[in-house]
Formats: structure tokens, sequence, C-alpha cells
């Protein structure tokens, strides 16, 4: 074989040889990792399932940082009454409950318009008390626990300890408030056709605001009249 042809020869099996461990290489160097994206992608996704709205909705008792670029006199620490309302300075009183952040500060910078040119306003939800479900009866440790993330029935009675001996775990009833001032929903659910039948739906996302009752199997329920 002759020089010429040995070298464009080795030269062939180098480029062949070489091709996938350059595309590797190549790929490495601009931060592409399929398999973590795809990882990345599946983390994200379980971690959304979890959350219990995708726009935080003010309530009562929320607690509001509210400031006012430049105006340490408007800049204040505010509550949110049980009506619904805050107090500002200037502009009195402001809806809040059902609103976003970003709806109330929109409103509030609109209404500091007359008293200021091109007001900046922000506001942080410094402590969130709104976010409430109940738990009473008989379970182990009955009280108010915080929503935190998306939450259903089974894992409230988790955290409240589980039942006690003498619940009444087929007679479960949920409160919940209906939707403009309707008043309270009564939702009925079985522990045992939840776990062991096809009563999975029973098992609801709650609510804030929910009211999880198990009665005692010693209750006597005296009939109506």
């Amino acid at each position: 074989m002759k020089p010429v042809q040995r070298l464009i020869l080795m030269g062939f099996f180098v480029l062949v040889w070489s091709g996938p461990a350059h595309e590797q290489v190549c790929a490495a160097s601009l931060g592409q990792n399929p398999s973590s994206e795809g990882q990345s992608a599946n983390q994200f996704a379980e971690k959304s399932s979890l959350i219990v709205t995708p726009d935080y909705i003010i309530g009562p008792e929320d607690v509001l940082e509210i400031t006012v670029w430049k105006n340490a006199d408007l800049s204040k620490s505010v509550q949110v009454r049980p009506d619904g309302r805050i107090s500002m300075p200037l502009i009195g009183d402001v809806s809040a409950v059902g609103r976003t952040t970003s709806q109330l500060t929109a409103d509030i910078a609109n209404r500091l318009k007359a008293f200021m040119e091109n007001p900046v306003v922000s506001i942080v939800v410094n402590q969130v008390n709104s976010y409430l479900i109940y738990v009473l009866g008989e379970v182990k440790t009955p009280g108010r626990y915080p929503l935190k993330s998306k939450t259903t029935l089974l894992q409230a009675i988790t955290l409240a300890g589980g039942f006690t001996p003498v619940a009444a775990r087929n007679k479960i009833v949920v409160f919940r408030f209906g939707r403009d001032g309707e008043g309270l929903i009564k939702i009925k659910a079985s522990y045992d056709d939840i776990v062991l039948r096809d009563g999975t739906n029973q098992n609801i996302e709650l609510k804030p605001g929910d009211q999880i009752v198990i009665p005692s199997e010693t209750m006597v329920v005296i009939p109506e009249r």
C-alpha cells in the first residue's frame, strides 16, 4: 500500500472513531444533558401537582407588607380585617380579600395617583393566616392546620394524628363554605369506602376553611320530629 493511501485510510478510521465522542463533547460543552433535563421536568411536574392554587388569593387575617417607593409614611404592615379590607393613609379602606397581590398592588397604585405622580407600590404577604383547615372530633390532635400544599381528606386526618379508638371513621363529614354566601356545603365520606372499596372520589381535595368532623361511635342520633 502506498504511503498516501495509508495516510488517507488512517485519517478515515480516526474520523469514524472520534465522531460520536466528538458529538458528546460538543453536547457537554453546550450544557446539554438530555437525561438531566428530563429528570428536572419530571421533578417540576411532581412539585407543581402539590400547589394549592396557581395564584395566591388574599384572605382575612393575612398580614401584608405594603411599600410605596420613596414614601415611608405610606409604607406599612397591615392585617386584612374580617370584613376583607385594609386601611391605607390618604386613600382609606381598600378591598383585599379575593384578590391576588398584583391586583391589589394595581388598585392601590391607581388610587394614589390622585395624590402623587407615578406611585410605585409593592406588596409582600408576610403571614399566611387564611389558608387553614380544621379537624374536629375523634382524632388524636384536633385543631386547625395550615394548608401549605395540596391536601386530601386522608392526609388531613393523618396530620391530626389519626383516629381515636371510638371514632366513627365511616361517618366523616366535611363542611365547606359555598360560593357567594350560599352557606355551608355538607360532604360525607367513609374511610372504608376510600381504602377498601372504589370510593377514592370521597378522598376529596381540601380547600381553605374546610371543617372536617369525625364523630364518635357512641354518639346518639336523635330523630327529627
